[in-house]
């Protein structure tokens, strides 16, 4: 039998001598199926970390629109115009309505067609050439003569403190806005930019004198996720769809939290007209020193309603991850208080009557779940049919809180769980281990949560490369009834927790794929798993390392993306046992292997990691196959340079590459690449 790693030539070139040693020997236990593969093993974690959302995701170019940040300038800046623009303020007088009461107000007391304002977007406007952009805006023109705003996209001159003097930047597109009226007034034009910038920006100009108003500055491409409005930007969703998911959970995170309870993710805020949705401080805007974003804010164009319809689009499971009564533990550490008797001698005041207690936190969940599955004539349900999806989006889990622990966690999870279940006993909860994954509140925890008969227990591991080669055995001795874990947030530190050094290395990625074996092979204790976090912008992330980098134009995926891409298009349907001579242990000398049968494509699918600097010969023997095909197919993701990476100049440096080889029997001899990952597709029923 020939050697299949010859059909690799172009990755590995001549094999060097220490590949002629004896091959490592492994029995794929066609024979003795394990346990089903969850049809939603391996998912995404979704949080508006790393301009995730705004500025990612979500691909409104506007800063802060509605001028309802706690800076209501920010992301706007004067242009003075030779003083043309004589005076401007945030005011509020007659606003849009009850959500958007702010907006800016300019005065012009010197005609001039520089006097007005710019918005810098996020980290700069990305504008593709010939591409459109809907701009829209209201406006209210007052006292004065001014009788047009001047629309301009260009790419900026001189910038820095203080107000501008005009741009001496290109112009790449530009209109003009006239019919103003004393009302406020909804205006939308089609923008065409001549030339692709990578940092443009918004230009607000006035034509005449007086004073005008200005709310909603909008500037959307047209090209988006399935040509939706409010869409999703379409390079970020097609890696995503192309990891074939089984689950999207969202909106994080940390942020489901907030600092405290007044800064938490409400769902609920986020639903309905676009424009109306009021923005909220984002919880990792001044996290940390070394990553200071003050203008780090939420807008929630990207809400729950398009993360359901997120999830559908790349046919995921929507698991939406709801606060439980409690601020972020790192932070304030809030507690809402259990029930309304519970709040004290201030109960009776106005300032108790806003706030809330763990009830509240029960009927958003109750509210969501109605939102999500009901029908149009239940109040919840009739906001999705509303906001144009008819049919249910048949959510099946959720996920009360995000990543806390201690007592404070299960006295509030116990009744928020029994409450879920009264009403909806077939929805599926997911249930927090807290942040560590090991130690005495994790067993506590773990120990409960069980004992209440949890479905799903999360548990997040952010550890060095080695920690996750060494814990490849973690689930092995795992009891197999009971709750299924969730590896819900995961990622090798090339450096250390939460280092701004941390970088999405080939070391990193190939050690998740070595404990990744362990979860497989582990298939009737792990049913999710998910890397963590999932985007970042190359210029305004506060966590590393990411799955997918991003800039305004253009994406990558990091050598952990395909770690991921690999096992979620490679599934299968059920588990099969490997097994090592003298019943080594998975990981001996540094070879990690799982396997799986795929019913649905008749192949037996072998994922193994060499980490090791020389080649490594290996002989599979397949008890109990059928019907065996000629040729297997076989995608290697390799590099000799543990330190390698991807780069938005390079995203497939390192990248998988796909050869065939010729298959005469059930033993199957195949040579592993150094520092590898390779997937092994053997045609062959069982």
């Amino acid at each position: 039998m020939p050697l299949a790693a010859l059909a690799l030539s172009p990755l590995l070139g001549l094999l060097p001598a220490s590949a002629q040693t004896a091959p490592t020997s492994l029995i794929v236990q066609v024979n003795k199926p394990g346990a089903p593969v969850s049809k939603n093993m391996y998912g995404l974690f979704f949080e508006d970390i790393n301009f995730a959302a705004d500025g990612g995701l979500y691909p409104e170019r506007v800063k802060n629109k509605s001028f309802e940040t706690d800076d209501h300038l920010i992301g706007w800046k004067a242009l003075r115009g030779a003083a043309g623009l004589a005076d401007y303020r945030v005011a509020g007088e007659n606003p849009i309505g009850p959500t958007n009461n702010h907006f800016l107000r300019l005065s012009v007391a010197t005609a001039n067609p520089d006097a007005g304002f710019v918005n810098e977007g996020f980290r700069g406007m990305g504008l593709k050439q010939d591409a459109e952009y809907t701009f829209s805006i209201y406006l209210r023109r007052g006292a004065g003569s001014i009788s047009a705003l001047n629309v301009t996209l260009e790419e900026p001159g001189r910038s820095g403190p203080g107000p501008e003097t005009p741009a001496s930047g290109r112009t790449l597109a530009q209109t003009q806005i006239t019919g103003l009226t004393s009302e406020w007034k909804k205006y939308s034009v089609v923008l065409k930019p001549s030339a692709t910038a990578a940092h443009g920006r918004l230009k607000l100009t006035v034509a005449g004198t007086g004073t005008l108003d200005l709310d909603v500055v909008s500037l959307f491409p047209k090209d988006t996720w399935n040509q939706r409005e409010n869409g999703l930007r379409p390079d970020l969703v097609q890696l995503l769809k192309d990891m074939k998911p089984g689950f999207l959970r969202f909106p994080g995170g940390c942020i489901v939290e907030g600092r405290t309870l007044a800064q938490r993710y409400q769902w609920k805020e986020t639903i309905g007209d676009v424009a109306a949705r009021k923005p909220l401080i984002n919880r990792w805007n001044t996290e940390f020193i070394s990553k200071f974003t003050p203008d780090y804010y939420q807008s929630f164009g990207l809400g729950f309603f398009e993360y359901f319809q997120l999830s559908e689009d790349i046919g995921a499971e929507p698991l939406p991850i709801l606060n439980v009564g409690m601020a972020c533990q790192f932070n304030s550490a809030e507690l809402a208080p259990m029930s309304s008797a519970a709040k004290g001698p201030n109960a009776g005041t106005a300032a108790a009557v806003d706030e809330p207690t763990l009830e509240t936190f029960i009927q958003d969940a109750l509210d969501l779940i109605e939102f999500a599955n009901g029908p149009a004539s239940s109040p919840w349900g009739a906001k999705r049919v509303a906001m144009g999806h008819a049919a249910p989006f048949n959510m099946k889990m959720i996920g009360i809180g995000n990543e806390q622990w201690g007592p404070q966690y299960l006295a509030r999870y116990e009744p928020f769980a029994k409450a879920v279940k009264a009403k909806y006993p077939a929805m599926q909860i997911v249930s927090s281990a807290g942040p560590a994954p090991d130690g005495a509140l994790f067993d506590t925890a773990t120990k409960q949560l069980r004992e209440w008969k949890a479905e799903y227990i999360d548990e997040h591991y952010y550890a060095s490369p080695e920690w996750f080669r060494k814990n490849v055995a973690r689930y092995d001795n795992y009891p197999t009834n009971g709750a299924k874990i969730f590896a819900g947030e995961y990622a090798a530190q090339t450096v250390g927790i939460a280092s701004p050094d941390n970088k999405n290395s080939w070391d990193a990625a190939i050690s998740e794929a070595a404990f990744m074996t362990g979860l497989e092979r582990n298939a009737d204790k792990v049913s999710m798993a998910s890397y963590a976090p999932m985007l970042a912008h190359v210029d305004a992330w506060q966590w590393t390392p990411n799955m997918i980098w991003f800039d305004n134009l253009r994406t990558y995926g990091t050598p952990n993306y395909y770690v991921q891409k690999l096992y979620a298009t490679n599934k299968g349907t059920t588990m099969l046992p490997v097994q090592r001579a003298a019943n080594a242990a998975n990981g001996t000398d540094n070879l990690f292997a799982s396997a799986v049968a795929d019913d649905a494509s008749g192949d037996i699918v072998v994922k193994l990691v060499n980490y090791s600097a020389t080649a490594r010969p290996v002989a599979l023997s397949l008890p109990g196959v059928k019907k065996l095909g000629k040729t297997g197919k076989a995608t290697v993701l390799a590099s000799p340079d543990l330190n390698a990476v991807n780069s938005l100049d390079q995203p497939q440096h390192l990248a998988p590459q796909e050869s065939t080889f010729k298959v005469a029997s059930s033993n199957v001899s195949y040579t592993l690449a150094p520092y590898s990952l390779t997937v092994l597709r053997i045609p062959g029923k069982r």
